[in-house]
């Protein structure tokens, strides 16, 4: 069985392409070696910045012959319906079989494709996968058609086995494919012929060449990690910097620089952004004083000197950007200490949405709903809404200008520098957190309080003008603002209705949604709650009123409800909601609790407290997953679906008047007495909100609902007995009502 090799060897493969890329050329050649019908046993690939490598181990030397029947229309059929079986099968109607079925003849075609050598299949497939390669984005060079991320220089497609290496046969736009490659484009760049990935990998080693990058990445963190020690410090952690220096060179070779004194009095965050952003360098921080100090650097080269020229030539650049970055910090600094009102009129400036306003009209927003939700978090409402006020302000920065991945942290250095407290400094911080689902949730009350306002302000906003993400479209990130507030709310155990937030919200969003609308309206309240079919004392007040009704002259006149009720408070706050519930859902599934039982409690009062629905289903999930959890919530189900097959048939609802006088066996009694003894337990637990307590409750009837089903008949032809034992299975329904709507659960 051959052993297959693959290198497509370029220019600078972009290293935020090439992890996807080896996923690409992996799966495009085995998936396409599998459907011409090879087999192999193990594929890796690997990637320098230059080239795209493929090992393919254990490939069959062909594919086996295939025979294949199709049936095709009736031999009466018309005439374009044969024609185009014909087509689809390659035959001539000579070669198709006439056979006799039910409905009549039918044609049917056998194909036979004979087996294929692998040197066939690998060219046809090397050849689609090249020309189809899903890069994000490419380039075409010279004349020809080919596209790729960077000019293509050469091919290497090698079947090996234990007779030799064989080439495979194949051009691709003038390339032909070889068994020569070059290793390291300065070091060793003359090219060099492999027989196979052993062979390939050993001398790109020699030719400085680290061909994995896993390896390359470890290479550099060992170094940098062995330099900063030598000199007492550290290596700031950044996973993403580190995968890219490894996808940036081909033979790794850190250098240790040491930053200035003059630029070690800026903020640490500002010398590690400045030095990630603009020059690739990882931060080396002193443990000791916790400032950034040094930097390592990831070279491409080995130098006589060991790396001195490449090192004074980085410092002389980060010198230069440094020198930037504290122009803009005392700059800013001086503004901060000011009172920043320059960058408050500024936010007027600055649009948030056309349908929305300013960021000065968000911030206003923000602030009327941070002190509102303050009590709720335990933070002070004062202090909450100024810390709402300051938190958008670096937005004006010019540190931030230039650095935009530093809003938020550089708010909580000029909220300090204005002499305001560390609490609000913090909230200003912290207020855009958590960004993502690894991300930490702030825990202080004041950051809290902001950090809601923030994310309900902005799903409030894009409710009321009808701007929801669809599909995998979601432009203004309002999936990640609804993980943000559950997450908030969950992380802190808050117990807020959602509800009461929305109904402040969301007026003073619509208001600026629909400002725009109209500056001279005449609609009285009446007529518009006519149209609308809105209760006057549900609208939201008389600007916004006029403006919808206007609005709604200009629609077609089937339109005008559909058009108003749109922007109605109750609508969009029930959409709204049934949103968070679906991020919930996604949410608590990497917990283990089943969507369905999510479901169950959602149907529940109280289902905009994310903290009670959440302490709900996790009672419930875990019950459910007892021994007795499968078989109450067989028992549940079976007493609620004959009760409403019975209340259909008799046009009544049995709800209540189960009485033990009528009970006729024992299993009935003990019914009777289970539930006396339980409903008033989950009721009582319910109360309490100690749901572990109310699941145990409920779990006790499983045995007495079993061994009621087991031996009494309901539907009996005595009426005083079924009706009796109908309304004993209502209270098994309430008793199940108390915690759960227990028919959504699956299974």
């Amino acid at each position: 069985m051959p052993d297959l090799l693959i290198e497509l060897f370029s220019e600078e493969i972009p290293a935020r392409m090439q992890s996807r890329a080896r996923e690409d050329l992996r799966r495009l050649i085995t998936d396409g070696l599998v459907e011409a019908g090879l087999t192999y046993r193990s594929a890796n690939a690997l990637s320098t910045p230059r080239r795209l490598a493929l090992a393919v181990e254990g490939l069959t030397a062909q594919s086996r012959p295939v025979r294949e029947e199709r049936k095709g229309p009736r031999t009466d059929a018309p005439a374009g319906a044969i024609e185009g079986f014909l087509r689809s099968t390659g035959l001539t109607l000579e070669q198709l079989e006439r056979r006799a079925e039910k409905k009549g003849e039918v044609f049917f075609a056998v194909i036979e494709r004979p087996g294929r050598g692998a040197p066939e299949i690998v060219a046809e497939v090397l050849e689609a996968a090249i020309r189809d390669f899903p890069w994000p984005k490419s380039m075409r060079w010279g004349s020809g058609p080919l596209r790729w991320v960077r000019p293509l220089h050469s091919i290497i497609a090698i079947l090996s086995d234990e007779a030799g290496a064989q080439v495979v046969p194949l051009t691709v736009d003038g390339i032909t494919a070889g068994d020569t490659t070059r290793g390291h484009r300065f070091m060793a760049p003359d090219a060099f012929r492999v027989t196979g990935f052993d062979d390939y990998a050993a001398k790109l080693r020699r030719a400085r060449v680290m061909l994995d990058p896993a390896e390359r990445d470890s290479a550099i963190r060992q170094e940098a990690a062995t330099r900063a020690f030598a000199r007492g410090w550290e290596i700031v952690a950044d996973e993403g910097l580190m995968a890219e220096l490894a996808g940036l060179v081909e033979w790794p070779v850190p250098l240790m620089g040491v930053i200035e004194d003059r630029f070690l009095d800026l903020p640490p965050e500002v010398l590690q952004t400045s030095m990630k952003a603009h020059q690739k360098f990882l931060s080396a921080r002193n443990p000791r004083t916790g400032r950034i100090e040094g930097f390592v650097t990831v070279a491409n080269i080995e130098t006589p000197d060991d790396g001195a020229t490449i090192l004074a030539g980085n410092q002389r650049v980060l010198a230069a950007r440094l020198s930037d970055a504290a122009f803009f910090w005392e700059n800013d600094l001086r503004e901060a200490r000011s009172g920043m009102e320059t960058w408050k009129k500024g936010l007027e400036a600055v649009t948030f949405h056309a349908k929305l306003g300013s960021q000065a009209d968000r911030v206003e927003r923000i602030a009327a709903l941070a002190r509102e939700i303050a009590p709720a978090v335990g933070a002070d409402p004062d202090q909450a809404e100024q810390a709402a006020r300051v938190a958008k302000l670096d937005l004006r920065s010019a540190m931030v200008g230039e650095f935009p991945e530093l809003q938020g942290t550089m708010g909580r250095y000029y909220a300090q520098a204005a002499g305001l407290p560390d609490a609000v400094a913090d909230a200003a911080r912290d207020h855009y957190s958590p960004l993502g689902p690894s991300d930490e949730v702030p825990s202080a009350p004041m950051s809290v309080a902001v950090a809601l306002a923030d994310k309900l302000d902005t799903l409030t906003g894009f409710w009321a003008i009808d701007e929801k993400p669809t599909g995998s479209k979601d432009p203004f990130a309002l999936r990640r603002a609804a993980l943000g507030v559950i997450r908030l709310v969950l992380g802190n155990k808050l117990r807020l209705v959602l509800n009461d937030v929305f109904f402040s919200s969301l007026p003073a969003n619509a208001k600026s949604a629909l400002s725009v609308l109209s500056a001279d309206a005449s609609a009285t309240r009446e007529k518009y709650a006519s149209l609308s079919k809105i209760p006057a004392a549900q609208l939201l007040h008389n600007e916004l009123i006029a403006a919808l009704f206007e609005e709604a002259e200009k629609a077609e006149p089937e339109s005008k409800t559909v058009l108003i009720a749109a922007y109605d408070p109750e609508i969009v706050a029930a959409d709204l909601l049934a949103f968070l519930h679906d991020r919930l859902k996604v949410h608590l599934r990497d917990q283990g609790i089943r969507h369905d039982v999510i479901d169950a409690v959602l149907a529940m009062p109280g289902s905009d407290d994310l903290t009670l629905v959440v302490n709900r289903a996790t009672a419930l999930n875990a019950m459910l997953g007892t021994g007795d959890g499968p078989n109450l919530l067989q028992g549940l189900k079976r007493a609620a679906n004959i009760l409403a097959q019975a209340e259909e048939k008799d046009g009544v609802e049995y709800s209540f008047g189960a009485d033990p006088k009528f009970a006729d066996t024992d299993e009935e009694r003990a019914l009777f007495a289970a539930l006396d003894a339980a409903e008033p337990k989950i009721s009582a637990a319910m109360r309490a909100e100690d749901f572990p307590a109310a699941m145990a409750a409920i779990a006790a009837l499983r045995a007495p609902i079993d061994a009621f089903f087991e031996a009494v008949q309901v539907n009996t032809d005595n009426q005083i007995l079924r009706r009796n034992r109908l309304n004993l299975l209502s209270r098994i329904r309430g008793a199940g009502r108390l915690i759960a709507d227990f028919g959504k659960i699956e299974g």
